[in-house]
């Protein structure tokens, strides 16, 4: 009874009647796995072509609709389905632009799974389910996963400039603290390689016991500050990427962006990464917003059990964690707003306790109030704007 609860011995006969080959697509970087469930047959095929070999993904379709036709005299269109990961959406544009093919891209984390300790788990066993999921979704069961909306790739593209930056402001923190903790080891704390001066400041050091520094040490902090300088420069080029965005006319973003920037507290850096991850997208309700962003409720309820686990954490990490510094930002910038006195107003009443809770909630609020600035243009009550 275990093996067959964990889908290893159990029957593996489906009924097709959608007119429809189901294929689902497991993909590595060497191989792909391709499983298939085609009407006029009862058990699912599964063929490995070599990692993106799309002519021969194509092939192997092909070869499914030949033989379906030559069981049932019919030639059928192909419902495909992917899980979002590595590959990114360009396999999924290249099968969007065959008429006989429609494809999806589902979230992986959205499929339930058995709940036991150790369930087996395979490509096999992952092929199938998907297979199993797509006909489920197929037939009308939209709540059975959360497909992925595919963004354009000029939507795409434009998300490369905040992520990008990110990326390198983080090897900026790595090498002035490998800078600082060289110099540390030498009895010198009070140099700063982000300082213009840092080359000059550099001739000037003496250790901790009055010697110049050893030669060694010198060059590997000199080649540390030719590559932070790089990143400096880079850096620089990006925010000027960013910035070009709020210009009239540039990508097609000036009118969001400019919004958000004309609210007091919020600058070039969260107007891109608020636009660029968030909301650029349609949505048709502010739940949908938070859940986008994982600031959604988690309850836990069953039978007397009824507790809140705290935000779901299932969305844009990039857009959570902006919002929750904006938050911070917000209580600062705009004291006077509506939702900067709702905060005052809970943590009061809470005798000053549960802060940390309170601004995820401030957080779920603002980006909902956001939203509809950007998209109705709704001002968010007693908002302070930037002067001219």
């Amino acid at each position: 009874m275990t093996a067959i609860a964990d889908g290893l011995d159990a029957p593996a006969a489906f009924r097709v009647d959608l007119d429809t080959i189901f294929v689902s697509l497991e993909l590595s970087k060497s191989t792909w796995l391709v499983t298939s469930l085609a009407p006029g047959s009862d058990k699912m095929s599964r063929r490995t072509i070599a990692g993106g070999d799309i002519d021969g993904l194509f092939a192997c379709f092909a070869q499914l609709r030949t033989k379906a036709q030559e069981r049932q005299g019919k030639l059928y269109p192909l419902v495909v389905i992917q899980e979002a990961g590595l590959d990114g959406f360009w396999i999924d544009r290249v099968l969007g632009r065959e008429s006989w093919i429609e494809s999806h891209v589902v979230d992986a984390a959205s499929i339930a799974v058995s709940r036991r300790h150790r369930r087996a788990k395979t490509d096999r066993i992952d092929g199938e389910m998907l297979i199993r999921t797509l006909m489920a979704y197929t037939r009308g069961e939209p709540r059975v996963c959360s497909m992925v909306r595919i963004p354009t790739p000029e939507e795409e593209d434009r998300r490369r400039i905040g992520r990008e930056r990110k990326a390198l402001v983080a090897e900026r923190i790595l090498h002035v603290n490998r800078v600082k903790g060289l110099l540390f080891s030498q009895g010198i704390r009070d140099y700063e390689p982000l300082h213009r001066d840092r080359r000059k400041r550099l001739d000037e050091l003496r250790t901790g016991d009055g010697r110049e520094l050893p030669g060694n040490i010198r060059a590997q902090i000199c080649r540390e500050l030719d590559r932070l300088e790089l990143l400096l420069e880079q850096i620089k080029a990006v925010e000027g990427e960013r910035d070009a965005m709020a210009i009239p006319g540039a990508m097609g973003t000036s009118a969001p962006m400019a919004m958000l920037l004309g609210l007091k507290g919020i600058g070039p850096e969260f107007a891109a990464t608020l636009h660029s991850e968030g909301l650029f997208r349609h949505f048709d309700n502010r739940r949908q917003v938070a859940a986008y962003a994982g600031l959604a409720p988690s309850p836990w309820q069953s039978g007397s059990i009824d507790r809140e686990q705290g935000v779901s954490k299932a969305g844009n990490p990039r857009l959570r964690t902006t919002m929750v510094q904006l938050a911070w930002l917000w209580l600062r910038h705009q004291p006077d707003s509506m939702l900067a006195r709702w905060f005052q107003d809970r943590v009061t009443r809470n005798g000053g306790r549960l802060k940390k809770a309170m601004i995820v909630a401030l957080a779920r609020k603002l980006l909902v109030a956001l939203w509809k600035y950007v998209t109705a243009g709704v001002v968010i009550e007693g908002a302070a704007m930037k002067a001219a």
